[in-house]
């Protein structure tokens, strides 16, 4: 059913078209026809016509004459390195909350008219509006949210697991896959620790790198979207990755099965976004607008499985994932973050440990494994955050410094005393 054909699509152009009110004059947008739109999504993004689903790119050309020219990227990291590095122009961007966050601070995205986007305000929720990464809601509209969640192979799996250390346990050695992005596998990191994901600690930092480096024990190999052949071919037992594409996984490999580890998770939105300088806005806040059509936003929360930010999708009966409790868990059932833009000081940080991790060999310097995994598992605080015993000795022996400069601050406050008193 995942699916919204085009015959039946191309009804509803010819009704959209006479019922969209834009602030843009109809000969403005009538100008805009032959000239070309650039797009940089995510891979696996958006309803393509595959399997006889909705083609969109097709359809907003059909419907306004304007070309689309349509680009893809792994993760946030590499989609953002590109833009920095320069050499490439792109009209609309659609990168997470985090990512959204920090474009904006560096001046990288423009503010949009939302008077040619008026189905941002006949079908995003208040839920949606002012988020911490846009809290005026001036450079992005919502395009599906999500969170990361645990896969596994139950036909390779003994039971079900409930925590991210599973993608440690040496059981499973050749069989784990992990984010190669350094904003997501850190985060699983620090919900083993007990961190907060956007903790500016130095220390915190280094810790959950050390964490990430004793993964190496499991030779985990590192992945963005090869994750979907190598779970579906029965090839690895265990990896992390966003909720809606497991449903996608699911589709061709029965066996796999997710559930949200116990230590927390990341929840988050992907949002449409104009680039700073776009040679054709008008045609991008169209693209934008129409991406919020609830036939196209069905087409696509279909064709690509993830959440859906819009009205008229999550509550329409007949949408395939409605009432999903995968995607729309209730809310506060899980314990959930999100990602906020870091300092430059601590993004250079994790920059720099992310390569240490990726370059780190295991037999080199020794391990520090049964630090962190005492009898197989990280200990649990009473209040239920996570402390391994690694971290139980850094925090030794920062309270054993912390002491140290008291005492001297003392000694030096009394010897101060006794000599004005001599």
């Amino acid at each position: 059913m995942k699916k919204i054909s085009a015959i039946v699509f191309s009804a509803f152009i010819l009704v959209s078209s006479a019922l969209c009110a834009f602030a843009a004059a109809p000969d403005e947008i009538a100008a805009l026809k032959g000239t070309t739109l650039y797009v940089y999504n995510w891979g696996e993004y958006i309803s393509d016509g595959a399997d006889d689903t909705l083609d969109v790119n097709k359809a907003f050309e059909e419907k306004y004459g304007i070309n689309v020219v349509y680009d893809t990227f792994d993760n946030n990291e590499v989609m953002y390195s590109k833009l920095k590095s320069g050499g490439v122009s792109y009209d609309v961007v659609i990168p997470s909350d985090y990512m959204v966050q920090r474009m904006i601070k560096e001046g990288m995205l423009e503010k949009l008219d939302f008077s040619n986007i008026p189905n941002f305000e006949k079908y995003i929720p208040e839920k949606y509006l002012n988020p911490s990464y846009d809290p005026k809601n001036e450079y992005s509209v919502p395009y599906t949210v999500g969170m990361v969640g645990l896969i596994y192979n139950s036909a390779m799996v003994d039971g079900a697991p409930d925590s991210w250390s599973a993608l440690w346990d040496k059981q499973y050695a050749g069989q784990i896959l992990m984010f190669n992005n350094p904003r997501d596998a850190f985060g699983i990191a620090q919900n083993l620790l007990g961190m907060d994901y956007n903790t500016e600690s130095e220390m915190s930092w280094k810790l959950a790198a050390e964490l990430l480096k004793e993964q190496k024990q499991v030779t985990p190999v590192y992945v963005n979207d090869e994750i979907f052949l190598k779970m579906e071919t029965g090839e690895a037992a265990f990896g992390a990755y966003y909720a809606g594409d497991f449903l996608t996984m699911k589709d061709n490999n029965p066996d796999l099965e997710f559930v949200y580890p116990k230590e927390g998770t990341n929840y988050f939105v992907d949002a449409m976004c104009v680039l700073k300088g776009s040679q054709n806005k008008l045609a991008a806040e169209l693209y934008i607008n129409f991406l919020l059509e609830p036939d196209v936003a069905l087409a696509n929360a279909e064709y690509i499985c993830y959440a859906s930010p819009h009205t008229a999708v999550y509550t329409n009966p007949e949408y395939t994932y409605y009432g999903n409790e995968i995607l729309y868990p209730e809310d506060g059932k899980f314990k959930t973050q999100s990602y906020l833009n870091l300092s430059p000081e601590t993004l250079e940080l994790m920059s720099s440990l992310w390569d240490d991790v990726k370059n780190h060999n295991i037999d080199e310097g020794g391990s520090n494994y049964d630090f962190f995994f005492a009898d197989g598992e990280l200990g649990a605080t009473a209040g239920g955050d996570v402390l391994t015993p690694e971290g139980t000795k850094y925090l030794v022996y920062i309270l054993a410094f912390a002491a140290i400069c008291i005492a001297y601050i003392i000694f030096r406050y009394v010897r101060k005393k006794i000599r004005e008193n001599a």
